[in-house]
């Protein structure tokens, strides 16, 4: 298994220069000259020049790529244009809430979906069945920023359970950080369970149409024990699977999902830069999303490989 892994992390080095490389030609590919665009309208030609000369567009285009290179192997992501601070320390500075995010609405979908989809394929053809699929369907048809507003309508302006916006650190405590961690956990969590319970569902129904099942009843196993430990266990590979394609998949939730909130994590972070045409932070943002869902497939391959007996390296 480890020659494995050493491959597949050996092929994400020439899937990084491509990323790299597109990111580095997205600013020089724009329309017009990027320091005048940066700069606004009301720039001085000395403000433009400067510009120019922090972003290194007066070399050449190769000299260019090859030093940006050089300084992201060394940890470089480069100088935010307006707020004069390397990226990775903006990087840093805001990580904690969209990790927080992340990491409950993944544990909160887990927990639910996985329990949903099982029953749903327990119960299959019932009005049990029937209704986890219509509340999959929904997930799958309601865009986050319009649950998330119903969500503060309801339970922030009308019953004013929970705060409308804002984020708080679990140092601060764990029930203030629960609070206002709940609306934007919930309405990022959506789509994910009914992924999730869609794709539980689809693989235990067919874990128990296999022979092993029926001889696990024909032995007289309760029923609770034949779905847990041979159907959901056998079922865990495409679950597995799909829980942390979902994952990856959550970065573009989080942007939306934090603008709504008004949380001060990475996804406000993109549209602040992107608002101010701070093209530093949004290459070093992209590189990093980008190395986040290499790392994460990387994961999942590894995890695939430990639950599939039937694959060997």
């Amino acid at each position: 298994m480890w020659i494995f892994i050493g491959r597949r992390a050996l092929a994400t080095i020439p899937v990084m220069l491509v990323v790299a490389f597109v990111v580095f030609m997205i600013l020089r590919l724009s329309p017009g000259d990027p320091a005048t665009v940066i700069a606004g309208d009301y720039a001085s030609p000395a403000d433009i020049a400067r510009i120019r000369d922090q972003l290194g567009l007066n070399e050449p285009i190769a000299v260019q790529f090859f030093s940006w290179i050089l300084r992201l192997v060394q940890g470089d992501l480069g100088i935010s244009i307006f707020s004069n601070l390397p990226v990775t320390t903006l990087i840093g500075q805001r990580i904690e809430p969209t990790l927080m995010l992340s990491l409950v609405t993944v544990v909160f979908s887990v927990l639910v979906a996985v329990p949903l989809g099982a029953l749903a394929a327990f119960k299959s053809g019932t009005w049990v069945d029937r209704a986890v699929m219509v509340f999959a369907v929904f997930g799958f048809s309601i865009p986050v920023f319009v649950l998330g507003y119903f969500m503060v309508w309801g339970f922030s302006l009308e019953l004013k359970w929970l705060p409308v916006q804002g984020y708080k650190s679990p140092s601060d405590g764990i029930g203030l950080f629960l609070r206002h961690i709940a609306l934007p956990a919930g309405a990022l969590s959506a789509f994910y369970v009914a992924l999730v319970a869609r794709i539980t569902r689809a693989s235990v129904l067919e874990v128990l149409e296999e022979d092993y099942i029926r001889t696990a009843r024909a032995k007289g196993q309760v029923e609770s024990k034949v779905l847990l430990v041979h159907a959901l266990r056998n079922a865990s590979v495409p679950i597995v699977t799909v829980i942390g394609l979902g994952i990856a998949a959550l970065i573009g939730g989080v942007v939306i999902t934090e603008s709504v909130f008004n949380i001060p994590g990475l996804g406000r972070l993109v549209v602040d830069a992107i608002l101010k045409r701070d093209y530093p932070i949004i290459q070093g943002l992209i590189l990093f999303f980008s190395l986040l869902y290499i790392v994460l497939n990387l994961l999942i391959d590894i995890v695939y490989t430990m639950l599939d007996p039937r694959i060997r390296y």
